[in-house]
């Protein structure tokens, strides 16, 4: 691997190492207690190795996920790329920016939260992304390029000094179901929506990435290697600040005070161990770094699908997306953070199935080619189950029947099945077909 290849790699790694992120491993960390390490090995599953391998299976295809998409089918490429757009736009990973930045910033100081100094910071928040992202310049970039490291480096420190302040603590004990709990870490890697953004932004990455790469070596190439270190880094600071949240002793009172006041156990956590280890100071200026972070990702996230929504439909301006996403993004912030990633949890549990199936028939589709019949039987499939699995829970008793379901994996099997049987059906129309032609040869 060359010095340009670490150049990628950390590019790469910038671009999902987003200051949203860092809640979810503590938080579920010290959720697991005992059965930590298989429930952070299903989070670093889904919440690393899923996106990297997104990027990397977009390299082998000309045009990106939209092209290899439209193969499918051109209505489900503009309805599957709008949904995880809006997903990972104004309606949760937008959203999520603020409320975070709210709870880092506010919360200490004010103890609990209040309605009316939320609006307050939202409003400030999502009319500062609204004007960045409607006077586009490099300020911005600069900004993110320099708080990156800075973030890493603030998050590494924070880990080492924490770390060696709770050796010796002992993780809450668990009922032992390692692979229940190895599920439930790859659910709470959905929480991260880099999957859905590995596909979203894919063709604005790669090109990023080909801009930097070296011309003698192939794109593909040096995605894998890039993907590599960015995976690497990732899945250290994820594991890191999962074993600080799995190692933290929090009383029984402060639990049932943060669930009174609907405050985010992750944030509590992220802003204790900061406190704890660096003082009230050293808070205040990582929890200022995280939230200017959570900006720039906003103004990157409202540029980008304003841009991606003009672009698909030309009827509206950038200008008026920007206006409305920011809009939209402000509204649902002001529900607070526990609400909104409450509120994503169920539509994640649709489009994720659907993106990890696209991701593995495209992966599977370099090796061997399938059929279009193939891909789309089990995109159907897939989607049907999905839907039907989180709008008819606890109401259509079959379900809980499904294979697979208590894993909350139901959907794979149908995935197979669509496969196979696409498989089967096209091979039994070519075969009909073949017969056709050589009994027209026969007379």
């Amino acid at each position: 691997m060359t010095k340009n290849t670490f150049i990628i790699g950390f590019m790469l790694f910038a671009i999902f190492f987003g200051a949203g992120n860092l809640i979810f491993p503590p938080k579920l960390g010290f959720e697991t207690g005992t059965e930590f390490l298989p429930s952070i090995s299903g989070f670093v599953l889904t919440g690393v190795g899923l996106p990297l391998l997104g990027i990397i299976v977009g390299a082998f295809y000309r045009g990106g996920y939209m092209a290899a998409l439209r193969q499918i089918h051109p209505w489900f490429s503009v309805l599957f790329l709008v949904s995880i757009s809006l997903a990972v736009g104004p309606f949760f990973a937008g959203p999520r920016t603020g409320a975070m930045s709210y709870e880092m910033v506010m919360i200490p100081f004010l103890k609990e939260a209040d309605s009316l100094s939320q609006l307050l910071f939202t409003l400030a928040y999502f009319a500062l992304t609204l004007w960045l992202s409607l006077n586009p310049s490099k300020m911005v970039e600069r900004i993110g390029s320099i708080l990156t490291p800075v973030l890493l480096l603030a998050i590494i420190a924070l880990v080492v000094k924490a770390g060696l302040m709770l050796v010796g603590k002992t993780p809450l004990p668990m009922p032992a179901a390692s692979h229940t709990y190895f599920f439930n870490g790859a659910i709470n890697g959905y929480l991260t929506m880099d999957a859905l953004a590995s596909i979203a932004f894919s063709t604005m990455v790669l090109g990023a990435i080909k801009s930097s790469a070296v011309k003698a070596v192939s794109l593909q190439k040096q995605t894998i290697f890039a993907a590599m270190i960015a995976g690497g880094a990732l899945a250290f600071i994820y594991i890191s600040l999962g074993w600080v949240g799995n190692h933290l002793i929090i009383s029984p009172d402060v639990l049932a005070q943060l669930h009174q006041n609907k405050q985010d156990l992750g944030t509590y956590i992220l802003n204790h161990v900061t406190a704890m280890a660096f003082g009230e100071l050293g808070r205040l200026v990582l929890n200022i770094i995280v939230s200017l972070a959570c900006l720039t990702t906003a103004v990157g996230l409202c540029a980008s699908i304003s841009s991606y929504f003009h672009q698909q439909f030309p009827r509206f301006s950038y200008r008026t997306y920007a206006i409305l996403f920011c809009l939209i993004s402000f509204v649902i912030a002001n529900l607070g953070l526990k609400e909104v990633i409450g509120l994503s949890l169920p539509v994640l549990m649709i489009l994720y199935p659907i993106t990890i199936t696209v991701i593995l028939l495209l992966l599977i589709n370099l090796f061997l080619p399938m059929p279009i019949l193939a891909h789309r039987l089990a995109i159907g499939l897939v989607t049907s189950v999905s839907i039907l699995s989180v709008l008819g829970s606890g109401r259509m008793d079959f379900l809980e029947q499904l294979p697979l379901k208590p894993y909350s994996i139901e959907w794979l099997p149908f995935a197979l099945v669509g496969l196979v049987a696409g498989y089967l059906l096209h091979w039994r129309k070519r075969q009909g077909i073949l017969s056709i032609i050589q009994e027209s040869k026969a007379k």
